[in-house]
């Protein structure tokens, strides 16, 4: 419990520090404004507009859940599929390496000229940029099985599918857990890269991304560094609620999520 508490208490030290500096540069460098505004500016404009940040946020939020659900379902799908031989695998799996590779940027454009602006192309970016760690990951713990254990199963006449399902599946747990805490992350970057291109279907109205560009352009640094504090609570929020499903399913079982006895 001290332990904790000390851990807390140095967060918010940090973090103190890191406000006293930013406002030690303000003072020091004479910085206007419009070029970096306060800290206190930035907790006004936060209160002043909470209502239209929450909205901003959630709108956020939802394509990035959404697009980080397909990932897992799509992502798990096939590496059930390269799992089963090694001969596809050897074929599309290089391909699925691509979808890293291909900077987001370049594609979101034609994903807004083939599917429109909105909700839709927004999650189906954010879709994309998820799912190869998906795959990955889970690809590589479902062919990473102790080859004693496959024998072991084959010994007591198991089928491919328990093979499968009961094995290669459950050894690819934790695996899945890493592309999910990592794809959880850059969902959030995925939605909000989506939104700079795709924009809202409503005019004055959008998550984060669209929010910055409106901001950016009315020259509002406050706000502008308002949404970007929202977006890392998004993005942090992602990353604990995977943290604590990780924790869930894992701690009863597996050494990773197991919390170290203190001596």
């Amino acid at each position: 419990m001290k332990q904790k508490i000390f851990v807390f208490l140095n967060a918010i030290g940090i973090f103190a520090a890191l406000l006293l500096l930013w406002q030690l540069v303000i003072w020091l460098g004479h910085v206007p404004p419009f070029m970096l505004p306060s800290p206190w500016r930035v907790f006004r404009v936060i209160a002043e507009r909470f209502s239209s940040l929450a909205e901003s946020f959630e709108i956020t939020a939802t394509a990035a859940t959404f697009g980080l659900l397909g990932s897992i379902v799509v992502g798990v799908a096939i590496a059930l599929i390269f799992a089963q031989s090694r001969w596809v695998r050897r074929m599309f799996y290089p391909y699925t390496l691509l979808l890293q590779t291909v900077p987001i940027v370049a594609i979101a454009p034609l994903i807004l000229m083939w599917v429109g602006a909105g909700w839709g192309a927004v999650t189906l970016i954010a879709f994309i940029i998820c799912l190869a760690p998906i795959i990955a990951n889970t690809t590589q713990g479902l062919i990473s099985v102790d080859e004693n254990l496959i024998h072991l199963f084959l010994m007591h006449n198991a089928s491919r599918g328990q093979l499968l399902l009961k094995l290669r599946l459950r050894h690819a747990v934790p695996s899945l857990f890493v592309g999910i805490r990592i794809s959880a992350g850059i969902a959030v970057i995925g939605a909000i890269t989506g939104e700079l291109f795709a924009g809202s279907t409503s005019v004055g109205r959008g998550g984060l991304g669209y929010s910055i560009i409106y901001a950016l352009q009315q020259l509002q640094t406050d706000y502008l560094f308002a949404l970007i504090v929202a977006a890392t609570v998004l993005g942090f929020l992602f990353y604990f609620v995977v943290s604590f499903f990780e924790w869930y399913f894992l701690h009863k079982w597996h050494e990773s999520a197991r919390t170290p006895e203190v001596e």
